[in-house]
């Protein structure tokens, strides 16, 4: 490795060292447990979806950390989101496909446990037969736009 290569390595080491108090907007540390959690409506996604926001203002460029409660037999049309996106599975399956419209038959399970990480407009689609809890992170400001503006329940 040359002299360039080692210290383009050291600072990465240094900023990755440093990274979760970048921008941080938490004072202090946070504990919450799952009975703590308070579940709210969320009018831009479909009707009978819950939110539980636990770090960050979604609207804030800052970091953001909450939980979505999906009921069985739920879906969310094509949409995509304006900043990248981090999606953990905690309870039950999700099914989650890429595209314009959701097509059933081209999707992935991913129980709990899985990971699906979202690169900014990428066009996705997620539907359930269970009830499931996923938990969503990143650099807010998070948003929503559906592919077919029809589908936003804003507009109803």
């Amino acid at each position: 490795m040359n002299r360039t290569s080692a210290a383009v390595v050291a600072s990465l080491v240094v900023l990755v060292s440093f990274a979760p108090s970048v921008g941080a907007q938490v004072k202090t540390h946070i504990m919450v447990t799952p009975a703590e959690l308070k579940w709210i409506d969320v009018p831009s996604l479909p009707a009978g979806i819950k939110l539980a926001a636990i770090e960050g203002k979604l609207n804030a460029i800052e970091p953001f950390t909450f939980r979505l409660k999906l009921p069985a037999n739920y879906q969310v049309p094509a949409h995509w989101h304006p900043t990248i996106e981090h999606v953990t599975v905690i309870s039950g399956t999700i099914n989650m496909g890429m595209g314009d419209v959701l097509d059933k038959s081209r999707t992935t399970p991913l129980t709990a446990g899985s990971v699906a990480i979202m690169q900014p407009k990428t066009n996705h689609y997620v539907w359930t037969s269970e009830e499931a809890i996923v938990q969503i992170h990143g650099i807010g400001p998070w948003g929503i736009t559906y592919v077919n503006p029809a589908d936003d329940p804003r507009k109803k």
